[in-house]
């Protein structure tokens, strides 16, 4: 939604303002993952157990994950391909790296760890920049979640085809089994799934487009008591959103603007709350606040409250959107300049020369309230407009000038 179709800045802030309490259901257990949009609600609900593995559709890091948090291990193995009958697990337990996915990136695998040097190593096979085909290079033991263990390897990946093809078997080279995954077929998702239990290849995933986070059980790296990789329950970001955390401020802080958004796909995470063994309750950050800019550019404010455990799998929060403007940052033929600063007589003067005919300042003071906002209209060329500060309170803030277009942040310090 573009600024020039507010009709108003009384419009502006009223549509800023609303803000909605939310719970999103990861059911008991955390059995099911739950892919949400801030603009539509929970858009599907899927159980975490029918999946093993997760091949990317696009690009070309060739990222797999492996469901750890239903319970799977997977392990380089130590031979070559050409060994693929001899593999056993002889030496597993005190040698051989157990392999997570990324905390990070939806790009990094628990099949693309343990890099060489060489830049076309993607972990499990290397990439031909020519051909852009992938071999496979590297074979892998897998537990499953029953238990079982199964020897793996990725034979490669077909440009011509657009095909992923597989293969696994008992240890001892019985009941080996091969597929493939058509990436055309899961075009418009992030992955396409694989059940190694039932050989079967399967979509699961709404359309990238479509959603914004995930709310699921996943592994992460928790130091305390042990440092460990460990089972958790939190929220993932979508690919192409982005998040800023805040740290030390209240729940009503809102200014984003002096933030750095982060496209770690664990902004949110799972450590806005935490277990108190003494009390044996659920407590929560109450000093943390997230934003989150959607692949549109909105900002929306999330401030997480609650959790069921694993009783419920609840995940509580409330969502406000703050900015609903798609705008891009200052350039150079746009000036906003405020002086005298600091202000001591309860005036400042504006200075703005920007491409857009009207935009509107934005005031935020130190703890991230909008305070006051003002329509400048005519611009199209330099305006000078005095912004009349004199019933705030001494102190610093945030002046935004968001227009159509272009967007800018400067401070202020009022005497």
């Amino acid at each position: 939604m573009r600024l020039s179709t507010l009709l108003s800045s009384s419009l502006l802030i009223g549509t800023l303002s609303a803000q909605q309490s939310v719970t999103v259901s990861t059911s008991p257990s955390n059995a099911t993952q739950t892919w949400y949009s801030f603009q539509n609600g929970v858009v599907e609900s899927r159980p975490l157990a029918e999946w093993d593995l997760a091949f990317e559709i696009t690009g070309i890091t060739g990222s797999i994950l492996a469901n750890t948090a239903k319970g799977i291990a997977v392990y380089k193995a130590p031979y070559a391909l050409t060994q693929w009958a001899s593999i056993d697990t002889a030496g597993l337990a005190a040698s051989w790296p157990m392999q997570h996915n990324s905390e990070t990136n939806w790009s990094s695998g628990a099949f693309n760890q343990g890099l060489t040097s060489n830049p076309f190593d993607l972990g499990w096979g290397i990439y031909n920049m020519i051909t852009h085909n992938i071999a496979g290079d590297s074979a892998f033991v897998v537990k499953l979640a029953n238990g079982d263990f199964k020897k793996f390897r990725v034979d490669g990946y077909s440009s011509a085809t657009d095909n992923f093809t597989f293969t696994w078997a008992d240890l001892d080279g019985s009941n080996q089994q091969s597929n493939t995954l058509n990436r055309t077929t899961f075009a418009g998702r992030n992955f396409g799934y694989v059940s190694l239990e039932n050989n079967t290849v399967f979509d699961r995933e709404p359309a990238t487009n479509t959603w914004d986070l995930l709310f699921t059980r996943y592994m992460a790296f928790v130091p305390f008591p042990v440092p460990s990789m460990y089972p958790v329950a939190g929220v993932l970001q979508n690919r192409d959103i982005e998040v800023q955390r805040v740290n030390g401020v209240t729940p009503a802080f809102s200014d984003w603007s002096a933030g750095t958004f982060s496209p770690a796909i664990n902004g949110i995470g799972f450590d806005w709350k935490n277990f108190n063994q003494q009390t044996f309750q659920w407590e929560y950050a109450t000093d943390r606040v997230h934003f989150a800019k959607d692949r549109d550019g909105n900002i929306w404010k999330l401030v997480f409250t609650a959790y069921g455990g694993s009783a419920t799998g609840e995940m509580t929060f409330t969502q406000e959107l703050i900015s609903a403007t798609s705008v891009q940052e200052l350039d150079a033929a746009t000036t906003f300049t405020l002086y005298p600063n600091p202000v001591v007589d309860g005036r400042a003067q504006v200075l703005v020369d920007m491409p857009a005919t009207a935009a509107d300042l934005l005031v935020f003071d130190g703890s991230g309230r909008m305070v006051m906002t003002q329509r400048i209209n005519g611009l199209g060329g330099m305006v000078l407009h005095t912004l009349d500060v004199s019933a705030l309170s001494a102190g610093l803030y945030t002046i935004r000038l968001v227009g159509e277009g272009v967007q800018a942040s400067s401070r202020l310090v009022v005497q």
